[in-house]
């Protein structure tokens, strides 16, 4: 796989997550029990950190090979071998 392909990839994966989180977030206003959409609310935050990644990690693969582009620290090797 290339990386371009796993870039989109990645943006997908992004948008899902995205989707998934304003659903949640929608239920969970519209829930009456105040025990529900705290848990619907909890799920919606568990999601962000992964869609958080698949975003980071789709412009790092989409620009991977720029010349002068800043990689995020936390997806490279420099400093930790």
């Amino acid at each position: 796989m290339l990386l371009s392909e796993m870039s989109l990839a990645y943006k997908r994966d992004q948008l899902a997550f995205h989707a998934r989180i304003k659903e949640l977030r929608a239920a969970a206003k519209a829930e009456t029990d105040p025990r529900r959409a705290a848990a619907l609310e909890a799920r919606a935050k568990d999601l962000e950190p992964l869609q958080r990644e698949a975003r980071e990690l789709a412009a790092l693969t989409a620009r991977y090979y720029e010349r002068g582009y800043y990689r995020n620290e936390q997806y490279t090797l420099q400093g930790k071998i």
